[in-house]
């Protein structure tokens, strides 16, 4: 009598109950690289995206009429660098209603006094709330200014 093939049962007709479950190579599906009880890992573009669009939201609730055709973009670097001694750090097309945070001249040229996740979040905070008052022609310290009540 034949024996089933290793990982497999004989059904009744001879088919595995698990189909699928093999690759090609006889090994099992890959599980995340973190296992099954931490989180997956996020990366540090993956962390910029996520507060550009917190923050992104958070102003277009507070001014909802004058954000709310205003699209948030994030790039690595500006396509044109400046001078030396100037890299920009976000574009504001007025006309296109289109704000770009670039993210590697924020999070590689920020002269933060704490290198921590908190100082970071901060950073790209002050980074989104400049281009939006860049846009509307205000202070970045006016468009929010219950938040700030505290300091």
């Amino acid at each position: 009598m034949a024996r089933p093939s290793r990982g497999t049962r004989a059904g009744a007709a001879g088919q595995s109950v698990r189909a699928g479950w093999r690759d090609r190579h006889g090994r099992g599906i890959r599980a995340a690289v973190t296992g099954p009880y931490l989180p997956l890992l996020q990366t540090r573009s993956d962390i910029f995206e996520l507060t550009v669009a917190s923050t992104a939201e958070y102003l277009k609730d507070l001014w909802p009429d004058e954000l709310a055709t205003v699209s948030f973009e994030v790039a690595g670097l500006p396509a044109q660098l400046g001078s030396a001694s100037k890299v920009d750090r976000w574009l504001v097309l007025a006309p296109q209603r289109r704000i770009i945070l670039f993210r590697l001249p924020i999070e590689r040229l920020a002269r933060l006094h704490h290198r921590d996740e908190l100082h970071r979040r901060m950073m790209i905070e002050s980074c989104v709330f400049r281009a939006v008052a860049e846009l509307l022609g205000k202070d970045p310290w006016d468009l929010a200014p219950e938040r700030f009540r505290h300091f």
